[in-house]
């Protein structure tokens, strides 16, 4: 489906675009980057909403049954998670990061900062030992970075087709003199709309 590739490729490559160049930029650091690429996630993730609107208003005619919203909008989120995953992937590729390397070292550290006992350390040194040595695996790493933006994916597609069933909310433009609705005007080249 074209509104996938489209909205769900421009979503993941920003994420990862913007992810990737605050890691390399040295923006933030591993405890409160959590917080910010969820924040990134959402903001990116918004062209769910704009893609499965786009939908409603070109190909159904301003109107749309929640299951067909939702189904839009799950497949722009899975679009985006492959080209989130695989735009992690160059990344790492092409900085030659050791990204869970850096990421264990900051949680200890934080851990010492806090005064915890040596002994948690310890245990938490050892469960990092053992993800990285995971991590360093692209069956592994490619499953577990699509794990994290998917879900915020099918939260923004179940919101989006929630609203967006309500053909009042943003509703298609009025009709303009050229007889056919602003909203539905197509690009060039663009296949003309369809009503399945």
């Amino acid at each position: 489906m074209r509104y996938a590739l489209v909205y769900g490729a421009l979503a993941g490559a920003a994420v990862a675009a913007i992810i990737s160049a605050t890691i390399a930029l040295d923006m933030t650091n591993h405890t409160n980057s959590l917080w910010f690429g969820y924040l990134v996630m959402l903001a990116g993730l918004s062209l769910i909403f704009v893609g499965v609107k786009r939908y409603r208003d070109v190909e159904r005619g301003g109107t749309i049954r929640f299951g067909r919203a939702f189904g839009v909008g799950l497949a722009i989120a899975l679009v985006a998670g492959v080209i989130y995953a695989l735009g992690w992937e160059l990344y790492l590729a092409l900085s030659g990061k050791d990204f869970m390397a850096e990421y264990s070292a900051t949680i200890l550290k934080n851990m010492r900062a806090q005064g915890a006992a040596q002994a948690a350390i310890d245990q938490k040194a050892a469960e990092l030992r053992g993800l990285a040595l995971s991590y360093r695996n692209p069956l592994f790493r490619i499953p577990m970075t699509f794990a994290e933006i998917f879900p915020v994916g099918l939260l923004v597609a179940l919101f989006s087709a929630a609203l967006l069933r309500n053909p009042k909310l943003l509703p298609a433009q009025a009709r303009g003199g050229a007889g056919k609705a602003v909203g539905e005007m197509r690009a060039p080249g663009e296949p003309a709309a369809t009503h399945e």
